[in-house]
């Protein structure tokens, strides 16, 4: 079992959550049940993900959470282009959002791939 707190993965994505539910905090009020509750729900699930998969017993168990968590963060890629092209942000708050969730969705990739079985020692074991 690791610590998800410790992990930097967990420490941008929870930081991404916090701006998320900040600068949403600032959008009109009938986008309340649509791209607010979207974009916040979506922004929750990369840290919940990587906080229960390592609750797990395994890397593999890990690794599937991580997919996951992997398919939330491209879902969160497109929220705030949708809230810039509809007017909910400007410029200046989008672009720092996009890298930092362009960052972390590479951090996921980049976790998955250190978790992979090596191929050489597999071969090596059987």
């Amino acid at each position: 079992m690791k610590d998800f707190k410790k992990l930097q993965i967990w420490q941008q994505s929870h930081q991404i959550t916090l701006s998320i539910y900040k600068i949403s905090s600032k959008f009109p009020r009938e986008g309340i049940y649509g791209l607010t509750s979207q974009i916040r729900r979506c922004s929750f699930s990369a840290p919940s993900n990587i906080a229960e998969g390592c609750g797990r017993n395994s890397d593999a168990e890990l690794s599937r959470f991580l997919v996951i968590t992997s398919g939330s963060a491209f879902e969160l890629s497109y929220q705030p282009p949708l809230a810039k092209d509809l007017n909910y942000v400007s410029d200046e708050v989008f672009e720092p959002l996009g890298l930092e969730i362009t960052a972390v969705r590479k951090m996921i990739n980049g976790f998955i791939q250190k978790l992979k079985p090596n191929d050489k020692q597999l071969t090596a074991k059987g």
